[in-house]
């Protein structure tokens, strides 16, 4: 046989066969083109004390400024467990500080009626923002909504105007434009799958293997997010989280 008709052959068979000329399983691209595992967690630990808040692993929690010291994070059964004390005069916030610009984060979570899910990037250096807010997809039973904080309602001349009651209808028009709701019917109480990843300008949701949507805004490619927030107005459940990503 001819070498190049045989090369090419070879060449053909390679590929149909599903495999690569470097040898790479198509899968392997994939994971590569996402970047490195910055962060892990299946919260597979017990707390040393259980009338405490002992996650461990690097996470933090604003229980003890939002909810007078009150444990609203528990390990449970291997879970993570988040729950809004009643006297606490803000949602829950549970933080893990890691860098990116671009990520893609995984999870599973369960919800009960009225509970949410927010999936909240920050940046505590940019000053532009209050509390460091870039972006956030929030996650509800009935829909998702995806918010470019920064230059939205998070910006700190938006959120001043806000608080003094001076936007005026022109400047409510603009911020409402900055967040994308997408209907989704999610069952309660039982666990569901999520990934939420940030490219350049966009920030889009799959929830179950479902593609929900995705939402271009300038303040989403923000150059580098520090922090990860789970933040919840009432209560979440979240297990097996994994932030996949580069600067």
């Amino acid at each position: 046989m001819n070498r190049s008709l045989f090369i090419l052959l070879g060449f053909v068979f390679v590929l149909s066969a599903g495999g690569s000329v470097h040898g790479q399983a198509p899968g392997d691209a994939d994971e590569a083109s996402q970047g490195p595992i910055l962060f892990e967690d299946d919260f597979e630990r017990v707390e040393a004390d259980d009338a405490m808040e002992q996650i461990g692993n690097g996470w933090e929690t604003n229980s003890k400024k939002r909810a007078k010291g009150n444990k609203q994070v528990d390990l449970k059964d291997g879970v993570l467990w988040i729950s809004r004390h009643p006297v606490a005069d803000h949602g829950v916030s549970v933080v893990k500080d890691v860098d990116f610009r671009d990520a893609r984060i995984e999870m599973r979570f369960r919800l009960s009626v009225g509970d949410d899910l927010g999936i909240n990037l920050a940046d505590m250096q940019e000053k532009s923002v209050h509390a460091g807010h870039i972006c956030v997809a929030r996650i509800r039973l009935n829909k998702v909504d995806i918010t470019d904080l920064k230059t939205g309602p998070m910006n700190l001349g938006n959120r001043e105007l806000k608080l003094a009651g001076k936007l005026s209808k022109q400047q409510k028009k603009l911020i409402a434009q900055k967040t994308k709701t997408f209907p989704v019917k999610l069952k309660a109480d039982v666990w569901h799958s999520l990934v939420v990843e940030v490219q350049d300008d966009q920030m889009s949701v799959n929830l179950d293997g479902v593609d929900v949507g995705g939402f271009k805004s300038p303040g989403i490619s923000h150059p580098t997010k520090r922090r990860l927030r789970l933040s919840v107005g009432k209560s979440a459940v979240v297990d097996d989280l994994s932030i996949r990503g580069k600067l």
